[in-house]
């Protein structure tokens, strides 16, 4: 990773957290904060597994804690790394997506 920027290499690091907590590899405290958005209908979007974001009171700090930050780049991540498969497979893959960005 010392090839990212510190703010890819955080967002690195969150995603990675992230995937961890929707696969049951995470503490139990992290997975708790991460809802799945499902619709109230039926809608394309509801098989992108996507996440809830949930509104925050504050804009200097709500925004940047786990329960905010992270599904809102969760969200903005391509489907196809969001569906990997293996742990991995899921850092190769975002390694691949946040050096093409660079």
């Amino acid at each position: 990773l010392h090839w990212l920027p510190v703010k890819d290499r955080i967002l690195f690091k969150t995603m990675l957290l992230t995937y961890k907590a929707l696969n049951g590899k995470a503490p139990g405290y992290l997975s708790e904060l991460l809802i799945p958005y499902t619709p109230s209908r039926q809608l394309r979007s509801g098989d992108k597994h996507l996440l809830l974001v949930p509104k925050s009171n504050t804009k200097s700090y709500g925004d940047r804690t786990f329960a905010t930050r992270a599904p809102r780049e969760w969200n903005e991540l391509p489907l196809e790394i969001r569906l990997a498969d293996s742990v991995d497979s899921f850092k190769r893959r975002l390694k691949t997506y946040l050096k093409k960005a660079f």
